[in-house]
């Protein structure tokens, strides 16, 4: 080079791309220096762990041309980070890139790099879909392409036509300011920066581009459904919602949370069958009830705090206490547990605790709950389905209960959900088991044959962690234990509470074995049954079980069954429903008060080398 200071730096982005990265070098180089002063630019080979001969092309095209440059990294680091880490060794003032296979006509990289380098724009991008001059695209890419810009401009409100375009630059200035909040380090890295210049009110520039296909294309299940739609997702989150969670509005959605769940508990559980029990049911029971249900909660956080623990992650028992409960919360108002999802949130921005690992504390907990529950119903069950006595005993309750009450076909469908939740149960731990004694990558091999693209890679490294931690707590002796134990007391407590209300009753006359064998298996089906968001006609699966079993194993009047059913449901409800609410407020004061710890990095981050 000439002793001028490099003004422009072009960073080519590349993985495996040994067959074009010289020819794409070479016109790099030729384009630029038709328009800028010699010296004045340099072209960079981000090298991003590759597996074929790039990494030795690009080391000679170095050394034959000092105004190339070569960065390697012995390891991925995303399509992103790539680029972050370029455009941070890079010497110019103005930041470029272009896919490689150079689908853009170069013709108008001269634009690009002069909206950016003359001051007019901050960032500048190439476009595909201006109005007027849409490029003739394939419907297989065009499709895909279109539906994801519009749900950019939807959600987080860009006004740009094409975020997905490879042609993009950036002035130094911009990317020093944008780099710390632009979190994705792959395929939405460069989305993201445009959103974010947006937001910042930096001066945004796009043009249309010539623009045609290389190679085969097709929508990927790994990188843009799971991808892309995360990072979406996760972007809206953060600029949309998040900012608005104020501690009033906290308070206020606490309140919508409540009034939510009180109304759906009017739903599955009729008003008029919760105040008949109560008139006709003895109080001190069911406020005994109500006591020992709330005991169980602390168990419960005590539980969670032991899973975390074989995680690495040791927190207070009150505060995990509060999120069991506030997600249980959630769980009556959101179908198919997606409550969880808010105590995965709850611990993952309180306490920095990573999603995978928080999601793999949950389904460990689950996993042991479906065990615990599937124990305590037993050969009852299996034997009940051998024999087809569920038909019988769902035509016994529906006579005496009354067929729009609680049809055959719902006793039936609470028994044989509960038979399918059990089994799955047995099978995630047999399974479990299996996958942490080989010595094989299940999740890569299952992810590969989903996606080709190198986000794959990341995709499987998640479901990695989520599926380690899970194995980590159901593979140790000692956890399986403890744990076990303290789920057999959790359960063992709900069972207690189902009983106490039963006995409120005064059509209930049982002795204490037939009292605690109707109990036992009775709230273990309820509880199975209800996994799974079947209910018909308003009336929920757990009521149908408790029935059948409480009248078909004790010879309780099936009203009186179906009524302590309502009642111990509603006990259950209204005890989570308060914790839930007083935990969400006594939290979100001791959390706003503190700031949350800082991402931790569970994977060591490659150094890459500047060669």
């Amino acid at each position: 080079m000439t002793g001028r200071a490099v003004e422009v730096s072009v960073v080519l982005p590349a993985y495996n791309e040994a067959e074009t990265i010289a020819e794409t070098v070479q016109v790099s180089l030729d384009t630029l220096a038709s328009f800028l002063p010699a010296g004045t630019f340099e072209v960079i080979v981000a090298e991003d762990g590759c597996e074929d001969r790039t990494p030795e092309i690009a080391d000679r095209l170095a050394a034959e041309d000092d105004r190339v440059r070569h960065l390697h990294s012995d390891e991925r680091l995303g399509r992103g980070g790539a680029l972050e880490f370029a455009f941070d060794h890079a010497a110019g003032d103005t930041l470029v890139y272009f896919d490689t296979d150079l689908a853009t006509d170069m013709r108008h990289l001269e634009e690009l790099v002069e909206r950016v380098r003359s001051g007019e724009a901050d960032v500048a991008t190439g476009s595909r879909w201006m109005p007027g001059e849409e490029a003739d695209r394939p419907p297989k890419r065009g499709v895909p392409s279109r539906g994801f810009n519009g749900i950019v401009r939807l959600l987080l409100r860009s006004e740009l036509r094409d975020h997905q375009c490879g042609f993009k630059a950036v002035s130094r200035p911009a990317f020093e300011r944008l780099r710390a909040d632009v979190e994705d380090d792959h395929w939405f890295w460069d989305t993201e920066l445009l959103v974010r210049a947006q937001r910042e009110g930096l001066a945004v520039a796009e043009f249309p581009v010539d623009w045609e296909p290389k190679g085969d294309s097709k929508v990927d299940l790994v990188r843009d459904v799971f991808g892309m739609g995360s990072q979406v997702l996760r972007l809206f989150w953060q600029l949309s919602v998040a900012p608005r969670v104020t501690r009033r509005v906290t308070f206020l959605v606490g309140l919508l949370f409540t009034v939510a769940a009180l109304g759906l508990m009017t739903v599955y559980i009729p008003l008029g069958e919760v105040q008949r029990a109560f008139t006709s049911a003895d109080p001190a029971p069911v406020v005994a009830a109500a006591v020992v249900y709330a005991a169980s909660w602390p168990l419960r956080g005590l539980r969670y705090r032991d899973i975390l623990a074989e995680l690495d992650y040791r927190e207070r028992l009150g505060f995990l206490t509060g999120a069991v409960f506030i997600s249980q919360t959630g769980n009556l108002v959101f179908p198919a547990r997606a409550g969880d999802a808010v105590r995965a949130y709850v611990v993952k921005t309180r306490r920095s605790i990573p999603y995978p690992t928080g999601g793999a504390s949950l389904a460990a907990e689950r996993v042991f709950d479906l065990l615990t529950i599937t124990a305590m119903a037993g050969g009852v069950l299996v034997g009940l389905l051998a024999t087809g006595g569920t038909a019988d005993l769902a035509t016994a309750i529906s006579g005496n209960v009354g067929g729009d009450v609680l049809t055959p076909t719902a006793v039936q469908r609470a028994v044989q959900v509960a038979a399918v939740v059990g089994v799955a149960a047995v099978a995630v731990l047999l399974v479990t088991v299996f996958t942490a004694r080989s010595e094989r990558n299940f999740a890569r091999a299952a992810v590969g044959r989903l996606s080709s693209d190198s986000y794959a890679d990341y995709v499987a490294g998640v479901i990695e962690e989520f599926a380690a931690g899970v194995q980590r707590v159901a593979g140790s002796r000692r956890s399986v234990v403890r744990i076990g134990a303290s789920s057999v007391v959790v359960w063992t407590l709900d069972v207690v509470t189902a009983l106490l209300v039963l006995i409120a009753f005064p059509a209930v006359d049982l002795s204490v074995p037939t009292l605690l064998a109707v109990g036992f298996f009775a709230v273990s089906v309820g509880n199975l049954a209800k996994v799974l968001p079947l209910s018909p006609g308003g009336i929920g699966l757990y009521e149908a079980a408790f029935t059948a079993f409480v009248v078909g194993l004790g010879g309780v009047p099936a009203a009186t069954a179906f009524a302590a059913a309502v009642l111990d449901h509603a006990v259950k409800n209204l005890v989570t429903v308060v914790g839930g609410v007083g935990s969400m407020l006594s939290l979100n004061v001791s959390l706003t008060t503190a700031v949350a710890e800082a991402d931790e990095e569970e994977l060591e981050e490659t150094t890459p080398t500047d060669d």
